[in-house]
């Protein structure tokens, strides 16, 4: 291993470049018109499972009543649904419909769409991309570790 190349050097560029990279992401214009708010409630939702409103925006870390007007928008175009709590009857929670599973879908197919044309363009050469492939693996296992 270089000697600049010690575990704290890795992670910290790691750190930073992955970070940019989410950003940049992230930022991309927004087909289907879902907001930065209501792609987070979903995409929490999606992976989670359903929840409570309150559990979610405790869970992103926003006031119950941002929570609150994100899923009500998100309810009113058919992504997200109420239910009763199975466990408790008292509570409603908080579902991801099919559509709104597509408009997710939707979300990450442009972006992996748009990186590829990135990757494919004159910004890469072939061996670079071998590289890039290459650490795909090494960044799930990190990811995983974490």
């Amino acid at each position: 291993m270089n000697e600049d190349m010690t575990p704290d050097a890795v992670a910290s560029a790691l750190l930073a470049s992955i970070s940019v990279l989410v950003r940049r992401i992230r930022q991309l214009p927004a087909d289907g018109g879902l907001t930065m708010p209501e792609r987070t409630a979903l995409s929490h939702l999606d992976r989670s499972g359903p929840t409570t409103s309150s559990a979610l925006a405790k869970e992103v870390q926003i006031t119950a009543q941002a929570m609150g007007a994100t899923l009500s928008a998100l309810r009113a175009r058919g992504l997200v649904e109420r239910r009763p709590d199975p466990d408790d009857g008292r509570r409603v929670v908080l579902t991801v419909t099919d559509a709104g599973l597509r408009a997710l879908q939707d979300r990450r197919n442009a972006r992996a769409e748009l990186v590829a044309r990135i990757l494919t363009g004159d910004a890469f050469t072939p061996a670079e991309l071998e590289q890039l492939a290459a650490a795909v693996p090494l960044l799930e296992r990190l990811a995983h570790n974490i």
